[in-house]
């Protein structure tokens, strides 16, 4: 929009009719008092100003614009038709006139230097602009950059504090690790020598005698080994060695070490025969399903045998209610029973260390079990959920990436 400032209307008349014809848009002050409450009204991109006026004129108007933040970039184009002297153009320059231009005006020369100034104008709004954003963005950047700074900063402590926490709890764990596995293993080779010296000294007339006391020995064994990998597991610098090995053989050993246990409760232990092979530590994967399968043989309904059902299948991702897919990215295990399960809002409480839903007068067990095979899952980048209701049994879901496992 461009100002024109004339107090004779004739004079503005004729300059609208130009501006009008070239698609230019203009308002009408009749004073100069009139034009300068006008541009704190409006902005405007262009200001046509008539030098000689009776109260203000032209050039008192102009470095009253010129003086003010708000118009001081507006172009001004001075008009006279009796101040030509050199002395009046050089005033009119000096008072914030970026042209001077004599009466009678050429059209087509006033339309060529308005819309040169325009353009400059519009150019210099948009470098402006332009400006503002950069200096609200670098703005925007240093406060976040500091943010950032001081949360960097205040994170930064927070690790170093956690790591002297972990250093002190990794030290302490492996003092008490030396002290259960002194402890534990100690008794272990006591049992394992007293059953020897039963089996050389008393059992020679009993026919299964050193078929009890072998058994006897091997699950000592077997209970020596595990204390050792349950220690180097213990240890958050442990690195497993990690092998493929054959789902079936460790199921097999753990039925055959809760053999008796089954015959106790007339237990029936249904193994799907073509388990998949797995790559991890044999030995945690066997007290995983030792686990899960001890579980399902203690917590029992009352005068109902037992039943144990393991079944496997490939799936494509890591959803539990995912297809089968014979050549899936995903090993799934499931281990169902007909026990007497629990409510649904324990199914995240149950693999939490010491937590037990029943009293140790009712079910005995320490309440580590489950904690440590969600911990072994875990490890192996896999993943473990519960499904159950009361009295309908419980279902234990394992996922299991096909791929090594990173440490």
């Amino acid at each position: 929009m461009i100002l024109l400032v004339d107090d004779k209307r004739e004079n503005i008349l004729p300059l609208k009719k130009i501006l009008s014809l070239h698609g230019l848009e203009s308002e009408a002050a009749c004073s100069g008092e009139e034009a300068l409450k006008m541009t704190l009204q409006k902005n405007y991109s262009l200001i046509i100003l008539d030098v000689q006026m009776p109260g203000m004129d032209g050039f008192e108007v102009g470095e009253a614009l010129a003086g003010s933040n708000r118009t001081k970039d507006i172009p001004i184009i001075f008009l006279s038709a009796i101040s030509k002297e050199k002395k009046y153009i050089t005033k009119g320059y000096e008072s914030g006139g970026v042209d001077y231009i004599t009466k009678p005006v050429d059209p087509d020369l006033l339309i060529l230097r308005v819309k040169t100034l325009l353009k400059h104008y519009e150019q210099k709004k948009e470098l402006r602009d332009t400006q503002d954003l950069l200096v609200k963005e670098i703005a925007i950047r240093k406060d976040a950059q500091e943010n950032l700074e001081e949360k960097v900063a205040l994170r930064t402590a927070e690790l170093v504090q956690k790591n002297r926490e972990l250093e002190l709890s990794n030290h302490e764990l492996q003092q008490f690790s030396w002290v259960v596995s002194h402890d534990l293993k100690e008794p272990l080779r006591k049992i394992g020598t007293f059953v020897k010296l039963i089996g050389e000294r008393c059992l020679n007339e009993e026919a299964n005698g050193p078929f009890y006391v072998q058994r006897t020995i091997l699950a000592a064994e077997r209970m020596n080994n595990l204390i050792e990998d349950l220690l180097s597991f213990s240890r958050l610098s442990a690195e497993p060695q990690l092998v493929a090995f054959d789902l079936n053989d460790v199921m097999n050993e753990v039925a055959t070490d809760l053999e008796y246990a089954f015959e106790q409760k007339q237990g029936k232990l249904n193994i799907q025969s073509d388990l998949p092979q797995i790559i991890g530590v044999e030995s945690q994967f066997r007290q995983v399903f030792q686990n899960l399968i001890s579980n399902a043989l203690k917590f029992v309904k009352d005068e109902v045998k037992p039943e144990i059902t393991i079944t496997a299948d490939r799936i494509d991702t890591s959803d539990f209610e995912a297809p089968s897919s014979n050549f899936g990215n995903y090993h799934r295990i499931t281990i169902k029973d007909n026990g007497i399960g629990f409510e649904e809002q324990y199914k995240e409480k149950i693999f939490t260390i010491f937590q037990r839903l029943h009293n140790k007068e009712t079910y005995e067990g320490t309440g580590i079990g489950l904690a440590i095979t969600k911990k072994i899952i875990e490890k192996h980048n896999g993943v473990i959920v519960s499904q159950s209701k009361p009295g309908e049994g419980a279902t234990f879901i394992i996922i299991l990436p096909i791929t090594t496992p990173t440490h």
